[in-house]
């Protein structure tokens, strides 16, 4: 797959050539190398860095003083003079004394993607959780690597690699940075139980939750946007959004259920990045019904696919319920569009287009729809008569002397979390 670069912008802060190496142990994992370091190439241009060249090196193991080979730097030296670059970004993550090493013999800034992510994030977050969340991340990555990281620290100018934290911060000793995440544990702790009090009033209350889930840039945030109305940030770029935003999306039938749009996943996303936003994905346990929105006219699609499956395997939500909505199909040629599964569960559409919302609503009415029951409810029970109104879809509501019969649809898994409360008023007729 051919890497795409462009030409110089002399305004932009950072002029970076990309490294990537591909080892043994890389090959076995079964990470595409090819679709990681295209996403490089995204994720600097995200972060304002014109991209010179890449560079690509194939070896068993890292070499521990330099990463990559001895010779490999000489030429990453050379190529960074000719073309006036000023930063490398390496598609692996660097121990601090490589990032040391490094920059010695480079006199070049040294960033790896998990930096560069973090960076990015850094950029992204607005709400004080994700604040929270990504600085913790950035102090649990840089602790162990304080001593790697001199140069950047001192370069005047900022760009990437120095935003969120802060020099000052980093530049104070291991204890006091200790200290700041033990400190920034304790406030996330704080969020976390708030976010979990407002799952459990959600759950009390009997709203159906549907997640929004994707490789970042498919166009979740649009699809949010176009169905609710909601006020989101949207652009063409990686991790557009970080905030998970939650809107009201009233069905054909007239049932309202809670869209959430969560973070964009990506191949090789930093573990500690992961571990701060646990709180934040597992948003995705709490739905009813799971959207994997997936861009139709990406070349990596089953790749990307698989990396959203997999992210979903290791929250512990592969088994919900899912429907894969293949976005952007307004801008796939025909030979794309055939080779896009069909049937039950998968849908092509265009977030644009106002007949493809329609089927999307109508497709999520259709999935969280189940068996259709009778309840004879007492006219003086407007608790029970409430909840069926909120939990299921109320088809057909007739009075019957002293009760109110309600035929109402209601999916398996409402009705195994609210069926007892309403069990004792099912009609045999």
């Amino acid at each position: 797959m051919a890497i795409t670069t462009h030409d110089t912008n002399t305004e932009l802060q950072d002029r970076a050539i990309l490294v990537s190496l591909v080892t043994d142990k890389i090959k076995r994992t079964g990470i595409d190398p090819e679709l990681s370091l295209q996403e490089l190439v995204q994720l600097a241009e995200t972060a304002g860095v014109a991209v010179l060249d890449v560079l690509r090196q194939n070896k068993e193991t890292p070499d521990s003083k330099w990463f990559i080979g001895k010779g490999k730097v000489e030429e990453l030296r050379m190529a960074a003079d000719g073309l006036g670059a000023n930063t490398a970004i390496f598609d692996q993550e660097l121990s601090g004394a490589q990032v040391r090493n490094l920059e010695e013999a480079l006199d070049l800034k040294i960033i790896d993607r998990t930096q560069l992510i973090l960076d990015i994030f850094a950029g992204r977050a607005k709400s004080r959780e994700g604040i929270i969340q990504v600085e913790l991340a950035q102090l649990s990555y840089l602790l162990p690597r304080l001593s790697g990281h001199g140069k950047n620290l001192s370069r005047l100018g900022g760009g990437i690699g120095t935003r969120g934290p802060g020099e000052s911060k980093l530049e104070t000793d291991r204890r006091h940075i200790r200290d700041r995440i033990t400190e920034l544990k304790r406030q996330l702790d704080e969020v976390v139980k708030t976010r979990e009090l407002h799952r459990e009033r959600r759950r009390k209350s009997g709203a159906v939750q549907v997640a929004l889930v994707g490789y970042t840039n498919a166009g979740k945030s649009t699809l949010l946007k176009q169905l609710t109305d909601a006020d989101v940030y949207i652009e063409n770029q990686l991790f557009a959004t970080l905030d998970p935003t939650s809107r009201v999306l009233a069905l054909p039938g007239g049932k309202d259920v809670v869209l959430t749009d969560t973070v964009g996943f990506i191949q090789n996303l930093p573990h500690d990045l992961v571990a701060s936003f646990r709180a934040t994905l597992e948003e995705v346990n709490e739905a009813n019904l799971v959207l994997h929105v997936v861009d139709a006219s990406s070349p990596m699609r089953e790749e990307q696919m698989e990396v959203v499956q997999s992210i979903l395997q290791d929250l512990g939500a592969a088994g919900k319920p899912q429907i894969t909505l293949f976005n952007k199909s307004d801008i796939c040629d025909s030979g794309q569009l055939e080779m896009l599964p069909t049937g039950e569960g998968y849908l092509k559409i265009s977030a644009f287009n106002p007949e493809d919302l329609t089927r999307v609503t109508e497709l999520i009415e259709d999935e969280l729809a189940g068996d259709t029951l009778t309840f004879r409810i007492p006219a003086d029970r407007g608790d029970l008569s409430s909840l069926l109104y909120r939990v299921g879809e109320v088809l057909e509501q007739n009075v019957d002397e002293n009760d109110v019969l309600y035929t109402v649809r209601l999916n398996k898994e409402d009705y195994l979390k609210w069926g007892y409360m309403v069990a004792d008023f099912v009609d045999p007729q």
